[in-house]
Formats: C-alpha cells, sequence, structure tokens
C-alpha cells in the first residue's frame, strides 16, 4: 500500500542489480522521489541462479509484492553432485542445500523488481557516480553522463566493487579483502546431456569446475570454475574489466583436466558474457555517514555467499522501512537500519569462504570434503543450519 511517509525525499540509489531495484521499490510506495543509475548500458542478462531460504526471506519477498512471480519463473533447482572423472557419483547434496525454498534466476529477480517500480522510479543506464559532496543539508552528486544534481540520501547498492563506498568511505582494498579464490561463470549450448536443473561438479586439489543445464531451456547450460589464486597464476592481479585476459587465464588454469573441462574451455573463447571476479570478504566497520548508506554486497558482501541475495533484500525492507518510520530523518533511520542489520547479516557473513569447501587447496582436504558431505547427518545439518541463519525472528513489520 503507497503512503505520502517520505513524500518530500529525494534519494538517489547506485547500482540496478536486485538490492537496489528493491530498495527503491519500497521507497517509493512510501512517496520519495527516487533516482537508481547503473554503470550498465541495461538489466543484466546473465548470471547464476539464486535461491531464498526461511521464513524472513519469504516475508520480504511477500512485502514487496513479488512471491507469487517469482513462484512462476523458478528453477526448481535441483540436486548438486560431485563427481569424479568418470563422471561416477561421489556424494549428491540435495537440492533444499542447493536451492533453498525458492530459486530463481538473478535476471529474473532483478527484472521483476524494476517492472514492479519502473512507472514510479527514475532509472538511468549506462551512467556512474563519480563525485559526492555532502554538505549536511544535502548530498551534491556528479555524475560521469547526468552532469551534478542534489538528493537528500545517496544508497550504495552498488556490489562488492561500490563506487559510492569508494568515494564516501575510502577506497576498496580498505575494505575488501579477497579470500584466496576466483570465480568464472559463462554460459553454452548444452552437449553433455545433462537434465534440466541438475548440476555436476569435478574438483581436483584447488580447482572445480561443474555444468549446470538450464531449467528452462534445455538445450543451453552454465560452466562455473572455481579456482586458487597467487602469485603462480596471477589471478589477482587481473583487471575485472578485461574479459579477454580472464578468459586467458581461465584457460591457462584448467587446461589439461579430464571430464568434460576441455570442452567448457572449447566454448569460453565465444561466451558473450563472462562472469569473473575474486571470491571476497566485505569488512567495513561503518554502513552508514552522514547521508550517504551501503547497501547489500557493498556493505557486508561475500562472493558467492549463499545468502546474499536474500540478505540484500532484507536490508532493502529494513533501510525503506526505518526511512518511513522516521519520516526522512535519516540520522535515526540510517542508525536503526545499521543497528538491525549487524545483527543479522554479521550472522553468516564472517568466515564465510565458498572457495574451501568448492575447491579444496589441498588432496587431503578434498577427501576430507567429499568423506564428510556423504554423509546424511552432515547434509541435514547444512540444510537446517543454513536455515537458521537466514531466519530473523524479529523482522519488523513496518507500515
Amino acid at each position: 500500500m503507497s503512503t505520502t511517509a517520505l513524500r518530500s525525499l529525494r534519494v538517489l540509489v547506485s547500482g540496478a542489480g536486485v538490492a537496489g531495484p528493491a530498495l527503491a521499490l519500497r521507497l517509493a510506495e512510501h512517496g520519495a522521489q527516487v533516482t537508481v543509475v547503473e554503470v550498465a548500458p541495461r538489466l543484466r542478462s546473465s548470471g547464476f541462479a539464486v535461491d531464498f531460504r526461511g521464513p524472513t526471506h519469504m516475508a520480504v519477498l511477500e512485502r514487496l509484492g513479488v512471491l507469487a512471480e517469482l513462484r512462476a519463473r523458478q528453477t526448481h533447482g535441483g540436486a548438486m553432485t560431485c563427481v569424479g572423472e568418470d563422471d561416477r557419483e561421489i556424494f549428491t547434496l540435495p537440492a533444499a542445500f542447493a536451492g533453498g525454498d525458492l530459486e530463481v534466476f538473478r535476471r529474473d529477480l532483478s527484472r521483476v523488481l524494476f517492472d514492479r517500480g519502473a512507472d514510479r522510479v527514475e532509472y538511468l543506464f549506462g551512467d556512474t557516480v563519480t563525485g559526492l559532496h555532502d554538505t549536511g543539508s544535502e548530498v551534491r552528486v556528479q555524475f560521469r553522463a547526468a552532469g551534478t544534481r542534489t538528493f537528500d540520501l545517496v544508497v550504495g547498492a552498488d556490489g562488492m566493487h561500490s563506487a559510492v563506498r569508494r568515494l564516501a568511505f575510502g577506497p576498496e582494498q580498505d575494505f575488501v579483502h579477497r579470500l584466496g579464490y576466483h570465480i568464472a561463470g559463462w554460459e553454452l549450448p548444452n552437449t553433455f546431456g545433462a537434465p534440466a536443473g541438475a548440476s555436476r561438479y569435478f574438483t581436483v586439489p584447488g580447482r572445480t569446475a561443474s555444468i549446470s543445464a538450464d531449467p528452462h531451456d534445455p538445450s543451453r547450460a552454465t560452466a562455473l570454475a572455481v579456482f586458487r589464486t597467487g602469485d603462480a597464476d596471477g589471478g589477482g592481479d587481473v583487471d575485472w574489466h578485461d574479459q579477454d585476459a580472464q578468459k586467458k587465464l581461465v584457460a591457462h588454469v584448467f587446461a589439461g583436466l579430464p571430464w568434460h573441462v576441455p570442452a567448457l574451455l572449447d566454448a569460453l573463447p565465444d561466451a558473450p558474457d563472462l562472469y569473473f571476479d575474486a571470491i571476497a570478504r566485505v569488512s567495513a566497520p561503518s554502513w552508514t555517514r552522514g547521508r550517504i548508506a551501503l547497501l547489500g554486497d557493498a556493505a557486508w558482501g561475500v562472493t558467492l555467499g549463499g545468502m546474499g541475495v536474500g540478505t540484500g533484500l532484507v536490508g532493502a525492507h529494513v533501510l525503506a522501512g526505518e526511512l518511513a518510520a522516521a519520516r526522512g530523518e535519516h540520522r535515526t533511520a540510517l542508525a536503526a537500519y545499521e543497528q538491525r542489520m549487524r545483527a543479522y547479516a554479521g550472522r553468516w557473513q564472517k568466515g564465510a569462504n565458498p572457495g574451501r569447501f568448492l575447491a579444496p587447496a589441498t588432496g587431503w582436504g578434498l577427501a576430507l570434503r567429499n568423506r564428510l558431505f556423504a554423509t546424511r547427518l552432515v547434509q541435514r545439518s547444512m540444510v537446517a543450519g543454513t536455515k537458521r541463519l537466514a531466519t530473523d525472528a524479529a523482522l519488523p513489520t513496518y507500515p
């Protein structure tokens, strides 16, 4: 239901991934004048599936008004099977672990959130923030293409490489801590016979390759590569904007491996859109400064952290709710937002390093992982643990 609690509030949100459009939608429902700026020329059409689990995630999707539409688009994520080079099963993690209670493609989630707010939110694609000046009474924002404009509040929901965080809080290296792994993903034809929704992972020490068939189009598949980085492979020095260099690095690191790896690498040069990044953790002592706030991965992200998207939506719900409850008084609202989200996001963010699970560094570590995750007790514990971490019994029911 729309309100006028924020009718005079001008808000800039940087980032049109997931948390940004969700926040923009909620703020617009409260009457705010919201602008979203996105460096990409359009909504991104690639990306992995993302999942939601537990009553907190589902309640936020319901309150955003997108739960029914996402159920219609869900991927029905299947089990995650780890195999040897002969493609024989070593262990399989159940769909409840791999896909949670609801799994959708990130691109579909982004599109649904965008469509619901597009008639009330101004979107600036192909642009980015290049300067911020908080005067105390407003924030003067310099855009690369749109000139200078003023806002009452600026929110950086622009991911782990956040421009807002860099401009307002400090350089990226002060906040983003690499965890010793890189990840790459690309789409390709499904010539492997993988059934829709299924995913298979092949691992040697320090390297994992996987194939996941598209549940909506069985003729397509997604390849995933996770690998340890260090001085030898130069992974830490690759420009995350240079896709040619990234593709060459992935091909070099995985050259000579068996299983389906040669076919995955054959498709890599022609892949139109490569996802590539370091697996890293964001640690920011503060998520708010004056009239500027951080949200989602820009504040608490862990690459491939398992619940990052769900936590970002919870954060959008809380930030919009606190602003509406305070009728736009930013000091009260931002302090309450950070206090609540610190407790929630910190439960799963601290210590998470998915690279260690996906590509253990040593043969001994790989054997131990395979032995542990083949047991039903460990599998049940993992499913229950992730749902417990995602649940916040005290999630406010904002007006």
